[in-house]
């Protein structure tokens, strides 16, 4: 390749801050790609739960796009999605041991949504559209921008839910005794309107900064 068409390409490839921000914000899973919406709704009913299980998936998704990117030359085409599973499967039950030794309320709380985040779509969508396809840096910086785009979407959803539905914060108190709790945020409609709410955001600003 001549240096003018390689320099071409060096000014074309997306950079690696690039890479971060379209996770976690240009392609958000949550308020752009609306994906993995099972936890997402069901977990998010406190910013402890919200921020934890988002902490989980993105470890779980970093870890599996390095591992399947340093073997993506080695693992069969035939039977790649049964190994991205079991790669997935084995750092989730590494975050699921973690969780529960570290508390046992939290992972009573996240319950069987821990397990899920096996079967969470944005996950395997990354290990085939991204990992399999790139080196071990790109693929952790994509997993690292969509991992934290989930976090973000999850403490913003579970932190409405919980000062609206709780009057509090991390579990502390943020309004007077007098306040009148919106029991109805931390139940599962709660996540509906939540998610209907930071959606609107998101959409509104994405129209008016595309209009600007």
């Amino acid at each position: 390749m001549s240096p003018e068409l390689k320099n071409i390409a060096l000014k074309d490839a997306p950079s690696s801050t690039d890479e971060f921000i379209k996770g976690l914000w240009r392609e958000n899973p949550v308020f752009v790609q609306v994906i993995g919406m099972c936890p997402v709704l069901a977990v998010s009913n406190s910013a402890e739960n919200a921020l934890a299980m988002g902490l989980a998936t993105a470890f779980v998704l970093v870890m599996s796009n390095v591992l399947i990117s340093s073997l993506r030359n080695f693992i069969p085409k035939q039977v790649r999605i049964a190994t991205y599973i079991l790669i997935i499967a084995t750092f989730v039950t590494m975050v699921d041991y973690a969780i529960q030794a570290i508390s046992v309320d939290l992972h009573k709380s996240l319950g069987a949504f821990i397990s899920l985040i096996v079967v969470n779509c944005m996950i395997l969508s990354r290990a085939e559209a991204f990992a399999s396809k790139n080196t071990v840096s790109k693929s952790a910086i994509d997993g690292l921008g969509m991992g934290f785009g989930f976090v973000f979407a999850l403490f913003c959803l579970g932190s409405v839910r919980e000062i609206l539905g709780n009057g509090s914060i991390f579990g502390f108190p943020i309004f007077p005794e007098s306040y009148q709790e919106w029991i109805i945020m931390i139940l599962p409609a709660g996540g509906f309107f939540t998610l209907a709410f930071w959606l609107l955001i998101f959409n509104h600003y994405k129209l008016k900064k595309a209009k600007s």
